[in-house]
């Protein structure tokens, strides 16, 4: 027990000694900080789960043992994670006197993946992913089949509630590891779990492992999908341009250079904007890294080569084909396996090994020069195109320039409309990107001056998904956008310029809103991508209703939290009815405008951000204490893509199968 002692202003304070220190044995740790070990503890944690489990099922296959992975959501929502893999050994650890599967569940970086006698390569580098989950569990199961024997462990809270043992035999000739588990909820803020999103990861590893049947089923939903891609990266590459019309099929390298065996598949089509996927023993590199410098390299130097030495680019030709002419419409996936990968970066996702990229130059090079040389057609296609981008590039920077001289992008004459912030350090910065002057003259009222800035917009920005770059610099608001942030755009974009640590697009709650955000969200991944990556962009989440009870007033984002605070407030108030009854003339006009009352409670549904007033906005929206804001991320990259793509590219009849699969989804003000 520590001692306490009185200091020089006369508090006592505790002593700091040995008996202060505290020693978090086992699993503890975990439970204690699980955002340490799983990122968060909302629903983007809870789906981790699930993927750190299928990654040592992926692992197996990687070193050539597996060939299907089965993933069930049950309806108690526990998961089971079964694989036909080598099972988790079961014998008697030399140095730990226990089973080696006890160890692997309840041992933090424990595993096999630490020496390359069992593993060559694999995603689960760290030997955390299955104890992790083990001890985030209210309970966990695993069935190991091994040598014509079944053995089973199970854990509370990752503690064994036995020692391993033997339950069964079986005659088939495929072992394997069956690991079932229920999220804590002790620890967890929702524990049910979304179909699209575990199927998002189970079809991407399928696309990148194209010898293993993914199969997920959801038993209350009724749900069952199987993946199982031959054709891999081909198969990858012509599903994310599903909705594009290629210009030539899919050209496709493999090989091994330095004991790293590299996969690249690509094609490009008539799109402007470019779709570019980089994984590193299955993990998505979202922030790219040595392996996609090599990859764009190489691509630059040799269609430029090609184009030289075959006449399609002229000596005295003004225009020079640069490295960003070869990204406008170009769909690429790039898979690497890496024996000792370093990874670095905001999010950990971007690869550093150096050694790396000259591999993947060296390769592609190579590969790529026979290819163009066999398919001279498609070679003059690729080298037409890029020059069509060169000459749009061209006209940008024209554009860029005259906007320059109108000091509409220059960034020491910032946007008219922009409330900026007082203080410089763009940290502690963060600018709202408002629809509509109403708002923005609630937000400019409402906002603490110091460190939050307004820009309002007016009406919906230019599809960027349609257009060509310099048409994207034509448009006012994005013009005021880009010059607001400061960070440019294209070539000289840079997003450590950024005078913003946070940008929050604020929109209202209605079909035109949700419009005009994903306008901007759509923005934003294709011109200022960095931004999303490194967690700069948000969306605020402003309240749907208002009720008011005598002189209270609460807010409610949701139906389901509306209810919630109806229940609580007649809980409240006894003795009275609690069925709602319709209210006079005065109430019922009301009722019209979005306000309705029962039994004195009174409910107000807003339609747009401008109903709200300074005061109403700021506690609502704006204050960093009580606000809820989401953050952007690009965890799904892929299926990002897609569904930008699908929602905004000129294909019409994906978007209209889109809507009516979630239409039911829809939040309609009708």
């Amino acid at each position: 027990m520590a001692k306490e002692k009185v200091n020089g202003n006369g508090n006592a304070q505790k002593e700091y000694t040995a008996s202060s220190i505290n020693v978090l044995k086992g699993l503890e740790a975990v439970r204690k900080r699980p955002a340490m070990y799983i990122g968060d503890v909302g629903l983007r944690g809870l789906h981790h789960l699930i993927n750190e489990v299928v990654d040592n099922s992926i692992d197996e296959a990687l070193a050539g043992y597996n060939d299907r992975v089965i993933v069930t959501i049950h309806k108690d929502q526990s998961v089971s994670v079964e694989d036909r893999g080598r099972g988790i050994p079961v014998d008697i650890h030399p140095v730990e006197k226990k089973s080696a599967l006890e160890i692997v569940l309840t041992v933090l970086h424990a595993g096999g993946k630490f020496d390359k006698d069992s593993y060559k390569v694999s995603g689960g580098l760290h030997g955390v992913g299955v104890s992790v989950v083990n001890a985030l569990s209210e309970w966990c199961k695993v069935e190991v089949k091994r040598d014509g024997k079944i053995y089973f462990q199970e854990y509370h809270q990752g503690v064994p509630k036995a020692p391993v043992k033997q339950i069964g035999t079986y005659k088939s000739d495929h072992t394997g590891t069956k690991v079932t588990f229920k999220p804590d909820r002790e620890i967890f803020k929702a524990t049910k779990f979304n179909f699209e999103t575990v199927a998002e990861r189970m079809r991407e590893l399928a696309y990148l492992n194209k010898e293993v049947t993914m199969t997920l089923k959801d038993e209350e939903e009724g749900l069952e999908e199987s993946y199982r891609f031959k054709g891999g990266l081909i198969d990858f590459v012509k599903y994310l341009d599903e909705n594009r019309s290629p210009i030539h099929k899919p050209i496709y390298i493999e090989g091994e250079r330095e004991n790293t065996p590299v996969e690249i598949a690509f094609e490009y089509s008539d799109s402007y904007s470019e779709n570019v996927h980089s994984y590193v023993n299955n993990i998505n590199t979202i922030e790219g890294g040595t392996h996609l410098v090599g990859f764009r390299t190489a691509l630059t130097r040799t269609f430029n080569n090609y184009a030289y030495k075959n006449g399609l680019i002229k000596e005295n030709n003004k225009i020079t084909l640069s490295g960003d002419d070869f990204k406008e419409g170009l769909t690429a996936v790039i898979s690497i396996k890496v024996m000792e990968p370093q990874f670095e970066g905001q999010t950990k996702t971007k690869l550093g090994n150096g050694e790396v990229k000259s591999v993947v130059e060296m390769l592609v090079g190579e590969k790529l020069s026979e290819f163009l040389e066999e398919n001279a057609p498609v070679a003059k296609k690729i080298i037409d195109k890029c020059m069509r981008a060169a000459e749009a590039r061209e006209a940008a920077r024209k554009a860029r320039e005259l906007v320059r001289r109108k000091n509409a992008l220059d960034s020491m004459h910032l946007p008219g409309k922009l409330a900026d912030c007082s203080i410089n350090d763009p940290e502690h910065c963060e600018v709202y990107i408002v629809e509509g002057d109403s708002a923005g003259g609630s937000a400019k009222q409402g906002r603490d001056r110091r460190f939050q800035a307004i820009l309002p917009i007016k009406g919906k920005i230019l599809n960027v998904e349609k257009a060509k770059i310099n048409k994207v610099l034509e448009n006012q608001e994005i013009q005021a956008m880009i010059s607001a942030i400061g960070a440019g755009i294209g070539e000289e974009f840079d997003p450590a310029k950024s005078r913003y640590g946070k940008i929050i697009l604020m929109t209202d709650a209605d079909v035109d809103g949700s419009h005009i955000r994903t306008l901007l969200l759509t923005f934003f991944y294709r011109h200022m991508k960095d931004l999303i990556a490194e967690g700069k962009i948000y969306i605020a989440q402003p309240p749907l209703y208002k009720i008011k009870k005598g002189k209270e007033e609460f807010y409610a984002f949701d139906d389901e939290e509306r209810d919630k605070i109806l229940k609580r407030i007649k809980a409240d108030v006894k003795g009275k009815k609690e069925e709602e009854e319709t209210v006079g003339t005065e109430e019922a006009a009301a009722s019209a405008e979005g306000t309705t009352q029962t039994k004195g409670i009174l409910i107000s549904r807003y339609k747009g951000l401008g109903e709200m007033n300074p005061e109403q906005l700021w506690s609502t929206t704006m204050n960093p204490e009580t606000r809820t804001v989401l953050q952007v991320n690009l965890e799904s990259a892929a299926a990002a893509d897609k569904i930008f793509e699908t929602l905004m590219g000129d294909a019409v009849e994906p978007r209209r199968e889109f809507i009516e699969k979630h239409a039911k989804y829809a939040n309609l003000d009708i």
